[in-house]
Order: structure tokens, then C-alpha cells, then sequence
């Protein structure tokens, strides 16, 4: 049964606590990453065997393994695909960035150049269930920005094959390549290299507790995007939406782990009620019943406040993955949100509108980290180079006071480096 805090400026406790914790897999990850930095494919093989219960021949999906796999996936959900593609393709295009030039009068020319990242790693997970939307929302903003090759990668199943809608999806995308391996394997792989999967600049996706454990041992090795935690709902609602579809979609986040976070906050304590006996009616009925239940039991709150100002000022505090409002006027409280990842805003957008098919992305900063972080996008996928260009004018101009801010700092050598044009040879 799903808490219901009252008195919410007296039980902050409560309201921020966090009850379950991702286990310390550390040590295991490591000897992972250093089997597979010594052993290359064929340490990624005995992995897959141990941990998949697959035997592999060869690592990277052939060609004829996509045909054969897009082939099995209906037309229906391929047009889905297409259609989901199109809108992300359309909102990620917007994210395209140009470099800029500055020419002062003097002739000095600073300048940013805006490059696409070169190799980029997608994580796909496999196991409890299939993701071709991670698949989407990974690959396509980097094919945005131009990286030369998307590198996915996902782990197969025990007769060694990849799920054909992940096959139909990587291929909807525009990935250059996929692997048939995942887990802490695969990052270090995309972070180190082996004889078949090359190595990446930068990895993005999320995935179980030793994947993110592996995203964080290679970080400064190549660069990630996040680590990303269980995932997170909260949901403010007032006392004019039906139980059933506020219900429905804190059971939307509470389906994917038992971890996850589903938070309704109210100013109505009947519609507070209202949703936890609705709640009540709808988990049996799911295929992940038992997944929902431990989420809901462990991690479930409805918060019930005195207006939904104080709401939003509660969600701001929890600062959640994906935050609903599912109000009169959303773009009026909009205004007022300060921290979270991905806002849908009245009654008649559920959190699976975000996940599947409106086109902003899915991969979202969790627990808490969206104080400081952003969703996915182009930005992850490209780096900045930026150039100067003086002429010999404009650095004698400059020259004296460079010299200067070098000897506060001690830095002889560098005072050195911006007189010395100008001293007459000896």
C-alpha cells in the first residue's frame, strides 16, 4: 500500500527520504573491466556465456542477422517506429548549435568551432524487458550531430541474437554498428577497445546497477552522459483528475524496477485516497504486477499539501526525473518549476507520451541530479573548439599587460613567451 504523508512542512523527512539503495557491485565491476582490457573479444565472449547464456562466434551483428531480424517486426510497429523517429529527429535538429567568430578592430580574431564527437557508444539493456525507444533516443541525437559512427551496443539473448525490434529500431536510427554484449563487459569494451568493438569517445544509456558502476570506473577514460539512478515519477495533481489515469501513470515509472519512485503531490486529500485505492485496482492487473508492487510498497508517496504552490515547491525539492503537471493552467505553474528533467504539462499528457513519441528525449537526469543536469540532446554528442588569431600589431599592443598577469601568477615562462617577439636580437 502507497504512503500518504499529511502535514507536509512537518514531515520533510519523510517527503526527501530516499529507501532503497543500488548495491555495491564495485569490486566485481572492476575485475570485469580489467578481464576485458586484458582479453579483449575473447574475454567478452566468456562474459556473455557466463552472465547470458549465450555462446558467440562472432561479436558484431551481420547484416543478414538485421535483415532477417527488421523482417520479423511487423509493418504496424515499424510505422511506429518511423513516426516516433521523425518527431525525435525533428525536436533534436532544433538543438543544432553554430560556432561563432569575433574580429576586433585590431585585428584579433577569436573564434568556436563546433565538432561532432567522432565514435559514439550506445548502451542498450536487454534483459527484463525490450527498449527500442532507448534505441531512438540515444542513436538519433547523435546521428544529429554528425558523429562519424554510433556504436550500440546490447545484450543478446541465450540462443545469441538481439530482440528484432531493438534490430528494427537501431536501424530506423542510423546505427553504424551493434554488438552482441552487454553489461559492465560492454562498457568497458566501448571504453577500452577489443579486437571487434572499437573504442568510443564518449557512452551514453542507461542500464542496471553494474553498467552504471562501469560508467563511472571509465569516465575521464572517455566521457559519459550521466549515471543514471532508478527511475522517477512525481505527479502534481489537483482533485479535478480522475483517479484512475493519475493511478496510471504513477504506474507507468513504478513498472520498470522495483527501485523505481512513484510520487503523487495533492492539495485534495479525498482525491489523495481516491488514488491509492485506484492504485489498488490496477496493480494486479499488470504484466509487471510484482515489479510494480515492491516500487508502490517501498518507494510510493502521496504527499497531500495545503495549495499546489507549496506542490511545486515540493517537487522542486525532489527535483524528479519526470514531473506531471496535471492542472487547470500547466503553463502558468510551468513558470515555477526550477528542477526537473522533463515537464508534461495537463491532464493529457502522460509520461508515456515523452517516453515513446513527442520527440523530446527520454534519457533523463534521476535522483535529484536534475538540479544540474539536462536531458540528453545534440550538446552530448558534439565538443567545442575554439581560435585565436593576433596580429603582430595586436600583440605588441597586448604584450606588456599579458607579461604583467603572468608575473602575478609566477609564470615567468609564460611573460616570456608574449615579450620576446618584440626584443631585438642579441
Amino acid at each position: 500500500m502507497i504512503k500518504i504523508i499529511k502535514d507536509a512542512p512537518q514531515r520533510r523527512e519523510e517527503i526527501f527520504a530516499v529507501t532503497m539503495k543500488t548495491p555495491d557491485v564495485s569490486e566485481i565491476v572492476r575485475e570485469i573491466i580489467e578481464q576485458v582490457k586484458a582479453d579483449g573479444d575473447k574475454a567478452l565472449k566468456a562474459l556473455t556465456e557466463k552472465f547470458d547464456k549465450a555462446r558467440l562466434s562472432s561479436l558484431r551483428v551481420s547484416q543478414e542477422e538485421m535483415d532477417e531480424g527488421v523482417g520479423q517486426v511487423s509493418v504496424e510497429f515499424l510505422s511506429v517506429l518511423e513516426k516516433a523517429a521523425k518527431n525525435i529527429r525533428e525536436f533534436h535538429t532544433r538543438q543544432l548549435r553554430e560556432g561563432f567568430e569575433l574580429r576586433r578592430e585590431n585585428g584579433v580574431i577569436v573564434g568556436q568551432k563546433i565538432l561532432p564527437i567522432e565514435r559514439a557508444g550506445i548502451y542498450v539493456p536487454g534483459g527484463t524487458a525490450a527498449y527500442p525507444s532507448t534505441v531512438l533516443m540515444d542513436a538519433i541525437p547523435a546521428v544529429v550531430a554528425g558523429c562519424e559512427r554510433v556504436v550500440m551496443v546490447t545484450p543478446p539473448n541465450a540462443d545469441g541474437k538481439i530482440n528484432p525490434v531493438i534490430l528494427a529500431a537501431a536501424r530506423v536510427a542510423g546505427v553504424s554498428e551493434i554488438y552482441k554484449v552487454g553489461g559492465a563487459q560492454a562498457i568497458a569494451a566501448l571504453a577500452y577497445g577489443t579486437e571487434s568493438v572499437p573504442k568510443v569517445d564518449k557512452i551514453v544509456g542507461p542500464g542496471n546497477a553494474f553498467v552504471a558502476e562501469a560508467k563511472r570506473q571509465v569516465f575521464g577514460k572517455v566521457s559519459i552522459d550521466m549515471i543514471a539512478g532508478p527511475s522517477e515519477i512525481l505527479v502534481v495533481a489537483d482533485g479535478k483528475n480522475r483517479p484512475q489515469d493519475v493511478a496510471a501513470d504513477l504506474l507507468s515509472q513504478a513498472e520498470h524496477d522495483k527501485m523505481a519512485s512513484a510520487v503523487l503531490v495533492t492539495d485534495s486529500e479525498a482525491f489523495a485516497y481516491a488514488v491509492a485505492e485506484e492504485l489498488e485496482k490496477q496493480i494486479p492487473t499488470l504484466a509487471r504486477a510484482e515489479i510494480a508492487r515492491a516500487s508502490i510498497d517501498n518507494n510510493g508517496k502521496i504527499i497531500v499539501t495545503e495549495s499546489i504552490d507549496e506542490a511545486i515547491k515540493i517537487a522542486n525539492g525532489i527535483a524528479p526525473e519526470h514531473l506531471e503537471l496535471c492542472l487547470d493552467e500547466p503553463f502558468a505553474y510551468l513558470k515555477k518549476v526550477k528542477h526537473a528533467g522533463s515537464v508534461f504539462l495537463g491532464r493529457y499528457c502522460p509520461e508515456a507520451i515523452g517516453d515513446y513519441y513527442a520527440g523530446a528525449n527520454h534519457t533523463l537526469p534521476t535522483s535529484g541530479t536534475a538540479r544540474f543536469s539536462s536531458p540528453l540532446s545534440v550538446d552530448d554528442f558534439i565538443k567545442k573548439t575554439q581560435y585565436i588569431y593576433y596580429e603582430k600589431s595586436a600583440l605588441e599592443e597586448a604584450a606588456k599587460d599579458v607579461e604583467y598577469f603572468a608575473c602575478q601568477e609566477g609564470l615567468t615562462a609564460h611573460a616570456r613567451s608574449a615579450v620576446i617577439r618584440f626584443e631585438e636580437d642579441e
